[in-house]
């Protein structure tokens, strides 16, 4: 059972709570209906994702083996088969594209193109440089679109810019720690790994990140943002964005352990605070 459990991976559905950021910065979230939208897409975001989870540990079944880490996974160890891990992937695409059917036929394309999208990366694309880390950040923009369809609010080029800024950023440090892992004797577990060395992706993060804070800071002091809020003091939540960017820059580059941005925001106490505070201060800035 617990080996189940692993396959879905349910700590990584943390990542689906990109729907609610419409909602969130439209500052309704606590809007009854539009939230039990929300919270229904969240769920079939999740399935979406296990059944992605599922597939990919069958497709990556041999390089997993190789991982240090990834070798545990219950196919790349043996402990789930096959057969069964693509049993259980398939089950859960149906059952996803049903429930978003049911729900919203724009939400059913955003989910089916999520899909699609995924099962091309699988199939080859990811082991295209750079490619690779826009199919995935094009995966959370699509769960914001999604999240602005089922709360039925328009989501701004502001927050679109952001998010890939940031899906682009968390890939990228993550393609890092693969590198490391090269430097140290391993093998290159991906593909894609051959078109990116150190240089070029700390280049990278450094360039996301400062088009990062100065688009964020960009955000917050712009008029549509402080009549649409009523508030000028959406800046002084800078102090948290760029805080936590630092903070995550400290652990790709000095402590070289960006493998896992999951890992990273449930155990790192910085992270987490700097995360709370934000949301603390912009809850109290459109809501209270």
């Amino acid at each position: 059972m617990l080996a189940f459990i692993k396959l879905l991976r349910p700590k990584h559905w943390i990542k689906n709570t990109f729907v609610f950021l419409p909602l969130f910065f439209a500052g309704e979230l606590f809007s009854n209906v539009k939230l039990y939208d929300c919270i229904a897409g969240f769920i079939i975001f999740s399935l979406s994702a296990s059944a992605i989870y599922a597939l990919n540990d069958v497709f990556d079944v041999e390089e997993d083996r190789l991982h240090p880490e990834k070798k545990y996974r219950p196919v790349a160890s043996g402990k789930i088969g096959i057969k069964s891990a693509v049993f259980i992937s398939t089950a859960l695409f149906f059952l996803a594209l049903s429930l978003a059917f049911y729900i919203d036929f724009i939400f059913f394309i955003c989910i089916l193109v999520y899909v699609v999208l995924n099962l091309a990366y699988s199939f080859g694309l990811k082991n295209i440089a750079i490619l690779d880390l826009f199919i995935v950040a094009f995966g959370f923009l699509l769960r914001v679109i999604a999240g602005g369809e089922l709360s039925a609010v328009p989501v701004s080029h502001w927050l679109m810019i952001m998010v890939l800024l940031l899906s682009l950023f968390l890939v990228l440090a993550k393609r890092r720690d693969d590198l490391i892992l090269v430097e140290n004797g391993g093998k290159a577990i991906r593909k894609a790994s051959s078109g990116y060395n150190l240089d070029f992706v700390n280049a990278c993060l450094t360039l996301l990140s400062s088009v990062m804070i100065v688009s964020y800071i960009m955000y917050t002091v712009s008029d549509e943002v402080q009549v649409r809020y009523e508030s000028e003091y959406l800046f002084l939540t800078c102090i948290f964005v760029i805080a936590g960017l630092m903070r995550y820059l400290q652990i790709t580059m000095v402590e070289k352990k960006s493998g896992s941005p999951v890992k990273i925001l449930y155990k790192d106490i910085f992270i987490l605070v700097v995360i709370l505070a934000w949301v603390l201060s912009f809850y109290i800035l459109l809501y209270a």
